[in-house]
């Protein structure tokens, strides 16, 4: 489980983070939502150690990570998607694979991309294809294969689905659900389009201006009328309240 307990964090001396508190559980996609700009990208950016922590912490299963570098927190299985440069664009989808595994021993690392790849199997026909060469939703499909070829705990998707044609940022979403119910992994996901999203997970957090101001789960946060309103521009019949995941 992943716990961020009040952190604030940020990029030097700006501060993004203030006193951000979520848990997210194996098996469980936990959705963060919020207007732009609200600190969504730079949570996950702060729980993968790429930001300065300011005060607060965060713990992988009891054990803390927060001040660790990032590549110390990708070994002990946190894999983290950006949205932008997640794959190496001029390098073959092979290589990218290579590339992923390069810390996996061959045998093991053939065994890996073979179930990998029943996930996603049209990447069979394109790996010595280049990466520039696929079309945006492929290259995500190449992302999180060289994600679960580390075979991570902690998956962290930010903005899956950005640029993407509807039918394919639908089977995005989807293969992001079925992973979360068949491998045990615990997912963390940054979206946009929060009704998408909400719509999939199981535990939501809404942060505004840096701060959490509502924790509960996903269909609670649907069906708030106010907060759903002001901040995610959905229109929903019933109001809801939010309490923290249990």
């Amino acid at each position: 489980m992943i716990k961020v307990d009040e952190v604030s964090a940020g990029y030097g001396k700006l501060q993004i983070l203030d006193d951000v508190s979520i848990e997210a559980r194996p098996e469980k996609i936990t959705v963060i939502v919020g207007p732009n700009g609200s600190g969504k990208s730079t949570l996950l950016k702060t729980i993968a150690g790429l930001t300065n922590i300011y005060r607060g912490s965060i713990t992988l299963s009891g054990t803390k990570i927060s001040g660790l570098p990032p590549y110390k927190i990708a070994r002990m299985g946190i894999a983290y998607l950006p949205q932008t440069e997640s794959t190496f664009t001029r390098l073959t989808v092979a290589e990218n694979f290579k590339m992923a595994g390069y810390t996996v021993e061959a045998n093991d690392l053939k065994e890996r991309l073979a179930k990998a790849l029943e996930i996603f199997p049209k990447l069979s026909s394109y790996l010595n294809s280049k990466v520039s060469n696929l079309s945006g939703g492929e290259r995500q499909m190449v992302a999180m294969t060289m994600a679960l070829l580390r075979k991570p705990s902690v998956i962290m998707f930010d903005e899956p689905t950005a640029n993407l044609a509807p039918i394919i940022a639908t089977d995005v979403l989807n293969t992001i659900s079925n992973l979360s119910k068949d491998s045990g992994l615990t997912v963390l996901l940054v979206e946009q389009n929060a009704t998408r999203a909400l719509k999939i997970g199981h535990w939501a957090y809404l942060l505004a201006s840096g701060k959490t101001i509502f924790r509960g789960t996903t269909k609670e946060l649907l069906e708030h009328r106010e907060l759903g309103r002001l901040y995610l521009g959905l229109t929903v019949s019933e109001s809801g309240s939010g309490n923290r995941p249990s």
